[in-house]
């Protein structure tokens, strides 16, 4: 049936989301350890250098790079405009998450991201998203809203309110990656070849943020454990997973599904960092749950 090849896209997205989960936690981790906090710049631009030549050095041991779909030079296009996606996206979340605290950084960068996604995937790809997603959209959303609203502990309002810039500079560019990465799977590439051309070009765009921010903390132990677990498992290992359920589902459903994301993030937050939920966050994050399950279901069926 049309509907089980979908199981395992829908699958692979949550589970890349609940990797995306620990990114926040593991640079509050480290910082709380050296005692001041990581350069956000440092820890976003090391982490996209690192997984980039990972990305693309699996990718060409899998079968090579190859750029599919174009002619001259615009088969390079969605390459480019997804490593600057990828770039964008790193600074604006290690710096939003910083001054936000992580459960309201990831939300704003996280929960903005569904509505960018759609509107870029209605205007790249004249695809425009249906009800469903619409509905469990604005739902989650509203649901985040509530989170940060519950927030308290880890960052004041002002907090929040210097943090939320950068964040939503976070939730466009992963909306351009996301697009672009759709595009690179439409016209032909491998999920490796994809990551590898977007995030490799990423790395190669923040290697002047690297060189400029260094060493930021990361010259420390628990700085480079902290760079080289967010090169791995929240960036080579969960974009991989991403990839896959991109090649299967329409980006504006990706991009809702990883809202799986934030809720996993809160949860972090509180377990681990001590920041505190309240009553009002948690109806929030009961609300985007509930948005992902109808979303979830929805595509199941659909096929």
């Amino acid at each position: 049936m049309a509907h089980l090849t979908r199981t395992p896209a829908v699958a692979a997205v949550v589970a890349a989301s609940i990797l995306f989960a620990t990114t926040g936690t593991a640079q509050a981790l480290a910082s709380r350890a050296l005692g001041y906090d990581l350069d956000p710049l440092a820890v976003g631009s090391a982490r996209v250098v690192a997984a980039g030549a990972l990305l693309a050095a699996f990718a060409a041991l899998r079968g090579g790079l190859g750029f599919g779909g174009g002619a001259g030079i615009r088969r390079y296009v969605p390459a480019v405009w997804g490593g600057i996606g990828v770039a964008a996206y790193q600074l604006g979340f290690f710096s939003g998450v910083q001054s936000a605290g992580v459960a309201a950084g990831t939300m704003i960068a996280l929960g903005s991201g569904p509505a960018f996604t759609g509107a870029l995937q209605w205007a790249v790809h004249r695809h425009r998203p249906g009800p469903v997603w619409a509905v469990s959209t604005v739902i989650a959303v509203a649901g985040m809203a509530l989170i940060v609203a519950g927030t308290t502990g880890g960052s004041d309002s002002s907090g929040i309110l210097a943090g939320a810039l950068p964040a939503l500079i976070a939730g466009f560019g992963y909306a351009t990656y996301t697009v672009a990465g759709s595009s690179l799977l439409a016209a032909g590439a491998s999920p490796e070849a994809a990551m590898g051309q977007m995030f490799g070009l990423g790395g190669l765009f923040l290697i002047p943020v690297l060189v400029a921010t260094w060493p930021g903390g990361l010259d420390t132990g628990a700085g480079a454990a902290a760079a080289v677990y967010l090169a791995i498992v929240p960036t080579v290992l969960a974009y991989l997973l991403f990839a896959a359920g991109l090649r299967r589902l329409p980006p504006a459903t990706v991009a809702t599904l990883t809202l799986t994301e934030p809720v996993v993030a809160a949860l972090l937050g509180t377990a681990v960092l001590g920041e505190q939920l309240t009553l009002v966050a948690a109806l929030g994050m009961a609300a985007v749950v509930a948005s992902l399950a109808v979303l979830a279901t929805s595509t199941l069926r659909s096929g």
